[in-house]
C-alpha cells in the first residue's frame, strides 16, 4: 500500500510539476506583456470565473463526490454497469453543464456586474474607466465555453484516477498553459485589446484538453455514449453528495472570488497583485497537497467499501504526515523568498519594481495559510470517500461567513492585503474544522508518533528559514543583478534551503519508515 501510494504520488506529482513550470512559464509572459495594471486584472478577472465554476462543477464537488460512487461501483458491480454508470453521469450532467454555458455566455454581463461590481458602479455613472465593465463581459464570453470543456475533461480524469492511471489527467493542464503562451506570443500582439488573445488561449486550452483524454478512455473501453438518467441510482447518489460538495470543497475558491469582488473597489492592480501570488502559491499547492489529496482519494474511498478501518486510518495518516513534510517548508520559503522569486519570475516589460513589491505583500499573507490550504486538501477526502458531504458544509459555511468578516476588518487598514490575510485565516479555521470533525467522530486520532514526527519537521522548517533569511540579499542588492545572476542566486538559495531541510531532518531523527502505510509509525 505505502509504495503504491508513494508511486502514484510521484507521478501525480512529476506531471503536476510539469504543469506548474509551464503555468509560471504562461505567467512571465502574461507579467511581460501586460504587468499588473488594468488590461491584466481583466483577463484575470474574465479567466477566474470559469475557473471557479469549473471547482464546483467539475475538479471539485464532482471528483468528490464521482470518485467513491465509482470505486463502489468498480468494487461491487459488473462491468456493463460502470459503464452505464458514466454514461448516466455524462449525459446528466452534461446537459446541466451546458445550459449553464449558455446562460454564462448570454448573461456574461450580468456575471460582470454581480463578481465585478466596482466596474459596474464606474459604467453605469460613465467614468473613466467604464471601458472596464464592457471589455471584461465581451472577454467572458470567450472564456465561460471553458467550462464545459473542462468539465467533461475532469470526468474524463476521475475515471482513469479511479482506475489508478494517474499521469493522464496530472498532465492535461499542460495543453491549456501551451494554448495561453501560443496566443500570448502570436496572436495577442496583433490586436489593440491583447488580453482578448489571451481569452482566445483559454478557449483553445479547454478544448484541446477535452480532445486529449477521449483515446485514453477508449483505450480502457469505457467511451460511452451519454444519456440523460436523472434517477438513475448512481446519479442520485452522486448529486446527492454533490450538491453540499458544491459549497463545501470551494469555499476557498468562493473566498477568492470575494477578494475580487472587494478588489475591484481598490486601486488598479490590486487584482492583479493578488494573481501574481496566488499562482506563486498555487505551485507547492498543486505539487504537493492537490497531488496527495487526488492519489488517497481512491485509496480511502476503497478502505471504506471494504470496510478497512485501519486501513483507512493509516492512508489519511500518511497523507497527513506527507503534506506536512513538504508543506511546511514550502510555506516558510515562499515567506522568506517571496521578493527575489517574484523578481525573477515576472519583473520585465510591463512588471516594474513595484509591482514586486506590491505582489510581495500579499505573497506573505497568502503564504502564512499555505499549510492550510494544502490541509483542507488532504483532509476533505476523510470526509468525502465515507460519502459524507455534509460535514465538511458545515465547516465551510463557518470558515467562509468568517472570511467575510475578516475581509471587512483587514481591508480597510490594509488595502488589498488585507483580502489575503483574511483568506488564510479563514483557510487555517475550515482545516481546524476538518480535523476536529474527524477526530471527534473517531475516523482520525493522531498518534503520538506523529506529533514527535511533525515536531522534526517544525525545527528541521526554522533552521531553514532561518539560514535563508541570513543568506538572502536585500531587495535593492537584488535590482543590482542580472536575470541571470538573479536566477542563479534563487536557485542556490532554494536548493541550499532544501539540503539544510533534509539534513536537519535527518539529524533530529526523522527517517524514511515514518512515511510508510504498512509498518507501524
Amino acid at each position: 500500500m505505502s509504495k503504491k501510494l508513494i508511486k502514484s504520488g510521484m507521478i501525480v506529482s512529476s506531471m503536476t510539476l510539469i504543469s506548474r513550470v509551464l503555468g509560471l512559464a504562461r505567467d512571465i509572459v502574461i507579467a511581460n506583456l501586460m504587468g499588473a495594471g488594468a488590461a491584466a486584472d481583466l483577463f484575470f478577472f474574465a479567466n477566474k470565473i470559469p475557473n471557479f465554476l469549473r471547482r464546483l462543477f467539475a475538479e471539485g464537488a464532482f471528483a468528490q463526490a464521482f470518485v467513491p460512487v465509482l470505486t463502489e461501483y468498480e468494487k461491487t458491480q459488473s462491468r456493463d454497469k460502470v459503464k452505464e454508470l458514466i454514461s448516466a453521469v455524462s449525459g446528466t450532467l452534461g446537459t446541466i453543464i451546458t445550459i449553464i454555458t449558455i446562460l454564462g455566455v448570454v448573461g456574461s454581463s450580468v456575471i460582470t456586474a454581480l463578481f465585478g461590481f466596482g466596474w459596474f458602479l464606474e459604467w453605469w455613472n460613465g467614468g473613466p474607466d467604464a471601458y472596464k465593465f464592457e471589455l471584461a463581459s465581451e472577454m467572458l464570453k470567450i472564456t465561460f465555453p471553458y467550462l464545459w470543456f473542462i468539465t467533461f475533461t475532469a470526468l474524463s480524469g476521475a475515471i482513469l484516477n479511479t482506475l489508478g492511471k494517474f499521469a493522464v489527467a496530472a498532465f492535461t493542464p499542460v495543453f491549456l498553459n501551451v494554448a495561453i503562451i501560443t496566443c500570448a506570443v502570436f496572436v495577442s500582439p496583433h490586436l489593440a485589446q491583447p488580453e482578448i488573445g489571451l481569452a482566445i488561449g483559454v478557449f483553445i486550452g479547454g478544448l484541446i484538453q477535452f480532445l486529449f483524454q477521449i483515446p485514453f478512455l477508449k483505450k480502457e473501453k469505457l467511451l460511452v455514449k451519454p444519456s440523460w438518467q436523472w434517477h438513475h441510482p448512481g446519479v442520485v447518489k452522486i448529486r446527492t453528495l454533490m450538491i453540499p460538495a458544491l459549497f463545501g470543497v470551494s469555499v476557498s475558491q468562493i473566498n477568492l472570488l470575494l477578494d475580487t469582488f472587494i478588489a475591484s473597489f481598490l486601486q488598479t492592480g490590486s487584482i492583479s497583485w493578488l494573481y501574481y501570488s496566488d499562482r506563486l502559491l498555487e505551485f507547492p499547492l498543486g505539487l504537493f497537497g492537490i497531488a496527495i489529496a487526488t492519489v488517497i482519494l481512491p485509496s480511502l474511498s476503497s478502505s471504506h467499501v471494504s470496510k478497512s478501518p485501519l486501513g483507512f486510518t493509516k492512508t489519511l495518516d500518511w497523507g497527513i504526515r506527507t503534506v506536512l513534510f513538504l508543506g511546511f517548508p514550502a510555506m516558510l520559503g515562499l515567506i522568506v523568498l517571496a521578493e527575489p522569486m517574484l523578481r525573477v519570475l515576472f519583473m520585465r516589460g510591463e512588471f516594474d519594481m513595484q509591482d514586486v513589491s506590491m505582489s510581495a505583500m500579499s505573497l506573505w499573507a497568502y503564504g502564512s495559510g499555505l499549510l492550510s490550504f494544502m490541509l483542507v486538501k488532504v483532509l476533505a477526502p476523510g470526509y468525502y470517500s465515507r460519502q459524507d458531504t455534509r460535514t465538511p458544509v458545515k465547516f465551510g459555511i463557518i470558515a467562509m461567513l468568517s472570511n467575510m468578516v475578516l475581509n471587512i476588518i483587514f481591508a480597510i487598514p490594509f488595502g488589498y492585503v488585507g483580502l489575503a490575510i483574511a483568506t488564510s485565516i479563514s483557510a487555517t479555521l475550515n482545516a481546524g474544522l476538518l480535523w476536529f470533525g474527524l477526530y471527534k467522530s473517531g475516523v482520525y486520532k493522531l498518534q503520538p508518533q506523529s506529533i514527535a514526527v511533525f515536531s522534526r519537521i517544525v525545527f528541521s522548517g526554522l533552521v531553514m528559514a532561518g539560514g535563508l533569511f541570513v543568506m538572502t540579499p536585500t531587495l535593492d542588492m537584488w535590482a543590482t543583478y542580472t536575470l541571470l545572476e538573479a536566477a542563479a542566486h534563487l536557485f542556490s538559495l532554494i536548493l541550499g534551503g532544501v539540503l539544510v531541510y533534509l539534513i536537519s531532518n535527518f539529524i533530529f531523527g526523522l527517517r524514511v519508515h515514518h512515511f510508510q502505510v504498512n509498518k507501524e509509525n
